[in-house]
């Protein structure tokens, strides 16, 4: 389990990470809609994703026996 989680959370923080950079090289050449989305949409998609990946870390480390 803890191997599926840490798997999800490094997919979830590249792809978040990705995301954000996309919105903000979008927003700062002047563009508001990237791949048939707003900026502001992709930039939230790419939070939740970073939120994702920092729960699943999370979930990995509280359930690491002491």
């Amino acid at each position: 389990m803890n191997s599926i989680l840490i798997w999800t959370a490094r997919i979830a923080g590249t792809a978040g990470v990705a995301a954000m950079l996309f919105a903000f090289a979008g927003r700062l050449g002047g563009i508001y809609w990237l791949a048939g989305f707003q900026v502001g949409t992709v930039l939230q998609a790419g939070m939740a994703a970073a939120l994702l990946a920092c729960l699943a870390y999370l979930v990995v480390l509280a359930e690491r026996p002491r």
